[in-house]
């Protein structure tokens, strides 16, 4: 029979119809990593949702019946997980989980919100803008002395920061919602719905079998739905970011989705300050892509109209703060780079603050951050055929050498890490321009890789050998009861070149107590003097922990930016009274 004979109706009766990649037909069976992905994701919400459940169930039972009802929803969707036989169906399970963890993370929200250092802030900034009072520049000390279980930032100069150090948006979502109460939780729907919203995003721009992996990342686990909880404007500005992450490679073409994903990215930049971080490597993968596609003079323009839509939506929800205080916001939203906290984090600050006894050059620590951040975008660009996959991951590379490297920074961001992931295949970038830097000399490409980064890898080194500047020794300390410190006499020896201006503390795990007042002692110790200082617990007291428990003195400078620690012993006195009996 001739090719030509064969009549079309016979043939299509068995040609499959063809799929997008990365789909499955939705007559035919799941593919197993399908179903082990629903299954992960729909585990997932089991995840701290227990003590939402013992919160409710004292309190509010309306809402523990609910997440009773989500536990059952858990149940039989594991089951059906294993037993349904089309894609159709897996794909109805994979409704079924997002909208059981959208649910519990509102059961959540309910039930266990709560003030944190961010939330109280954003929430007074939002009472001063409906007001029409300043936002930006004001001291709000009280609101921690009425919440005195929230954390607050120390900062190096002995004082504490009380203002509010966000861009905007996250206090003017949260102003319309103040008439629900007093409490923490109109600020807490902002971030949690926002999060709920961008998993619904990322649930419908997600190819079908890998949607369940979003409300993994996005609901469950408990993590982002945690800083959610506690108000933190970095999962608004996550929420925006995940539209714009999503096939982000397709940005400079042209079109509504194009336009959309640039005014996504100005809004996630108003929201917080971590997006600016991302951005620079967003537009660097831009330029090479379209350069490697249309030429230089179109890739420019493509990213310059990037650029102007996302500027321009972040001067518009900025604009009513630039007219009425120009100075104060600038200076509001640049604080978190220039407050000088106390070193905190995860990241290779420990060195100096549990491994050493301090550093006299803790400054370098943020040298070396930026030097890594600076680095990683010069290797991007020069390497982007092969780097590009990780635009995503790369930014939050060099918080991990910041003076404040704290695990947040990374983990509020996975979701994009996800979503370019699945979307955005190493193959995008194979026509990508980049400079022709070392043409087919591999070990010189490797040695420039390295002298990039190498300037990062000596900033900290130089930090992270810093010497204690300032020698100290417990002298004795008063009692207010036998298992409470209430003064402590403390010699400080100054080893250093230069005068010092010391304030103390005494810390007992990985963070930071409140000073403690000097009530004797001068204001600053000379360079190769000795001074005697007499310093008071703050509130009732230092508790005076269980045997075994390390005691660390630590004094902090503001200029230079130093630390000097010291274990101490501090035991409990016996009780006179039990004694003599």
């Amino acid at each position: 029979m001739h090719l030509a004979e064969v009549k079309p109706s016979t043939s299509a009766r068995w040609v499959r119809p063809l799929v997008a990649r990365g789909e499955e037909e939705p007559g035919r069976a799941p593919a197993q990593w399908h179903r082990v992905l629903t299954l992960l994701a729909n585990i997932s919400l089991f995840i701290g949702t227990r003590s939402v459940w013992n919160s409710a169930a004292s309190h509010q039972p309306p809402i523990a019946a609910v997440i009773s009802v989500c536990y059952a929803s858990i149940l039989v969707t594991g089951v059906l997980t294993l037993v349904v036989r089309s894609s159709r169906s897996l794909t109805r399970l994979d409704l079924v989980v997002l909208l059981t963890g959208i649910t519990l993370v509102y059961c959540a929200a309910g039930a266990l919100h709560d003030y944190s250092d961010e939330s109280i802030l954003t929430i007074q900034a939002a009472r001063e803008l409906l007001h029409g009072n300043p936002v930006y520049g004001q001291a709000w000390p009280w609101l921690f002395g009425h919440h005195s279980t929230v954390a607050y930032t120390p900062t190096v100069d002995g004082g504490y920061d009380f203002t509010y150090g966000y861009p905007p948006l996250t206090a003017m979502l949260t102003a319309p919602l103040l008439w629900i109460g007093h409490g923490a939780l109109p600020e807490v729907l902002v971030p949690t719905t926002a999060i709920v919203l961008g998993t619904i995003a990322m649930w419908k721009m997600l190819p079908t079998p890998w949607r369940s992996a979003a409300t993994m990342v996005c609901l469950g686990f408990g993590m982002v739905p945690m800083y959610a909880r506690l108000g933190y404007p970095a999962v608004v500005a996550l929420a925006f970011l995940i539209p714009v992450v999503v096939r982000w490679t397709r940005m400079g073409t042209g079109g509504p989705a194009d336009w959309a994903r640039a005014a996504c990215l100005g809004v996630a930049c108003a929201a917080q300050q971590l997006p600016w971080f991302l951005t620079p490597f967003l537009l660097a993968g831009v330029y090479a892509l379209r350069r490697g596609e249309l030429g230089a003079r179109e890739a420019a323009f493509a990213v310059g109209r990037i650029v102007g839509t996302a500027a321009g939506t972040w001067l518009l929800i900025n604009a009513y703060f630039i007219v009425t205080e120009p100075r104060t916001w600038m200076e509001g939203i640049a604080l978190p780079l220039t407050q000088g906290a106390i070193i905190h984090g995860q990241g290779l600050v420990g060195i100096s603050l549990y491994y050493t006894d301090g550093s006299d050059r803790l400054s370098w620590y943020s040298h070396a951050s930026m030097l890594l951040a600076a680095g990683l975008l010069a290797l991007f660009v020069l390497f982007v055929r092969r780097l590009g996959p990780a635009a995503t991951v790369l930014p939050w590379c060099a918080f991990f050498l910041a003076t404040r490297s704290q695990d947040g920074y990374y983990l509020m961001m996975t979701p994009l890490w996800l979503a370019a992931a699945v979307t955005v295949p190493p193959s995008a970038f194979a026509t990508a321009w980049q400079p022709r830097l070392l043409h087919g000399r591999r070990t010189a490409r490797r040695v420039l890789a390295g002298a990039l980064v190498a300037p990062a890898l000596v900033a900290v080194t130089v930090a992270a050998t810093g010497k204690p500047p300032l020698r100290m020794q417990a002298l004795g300390s008063t009692r207010s009861t036998p298992q409470t410190v209430k003064t402590l006499t403390v010699r400080v020896n100054n080893a250093g070149d230069s005068a010092v201006q010391p304030h103390f503390a005494v810390t007992t795990g990985q963070g930071m107590s409140s000073y403690w007042k000097v009530l004797q002692g001068p204001s600053s110790v000379g360079a190769h003097a000795s001074a005697t200082y007499r310093i008071q617990a703050p509130g009732t007291g230092f508790a005076i922990p269980k045997k075994g428990t390390r005691i660390r003195l630590r004094a902090f400078t503001s200029s230079p930016m130093t630390l000097s620690s010291q274990d101490i012993h501090l035991a409990p006195q016996k009780d006179p009274a039990s004694h003599n009996k």
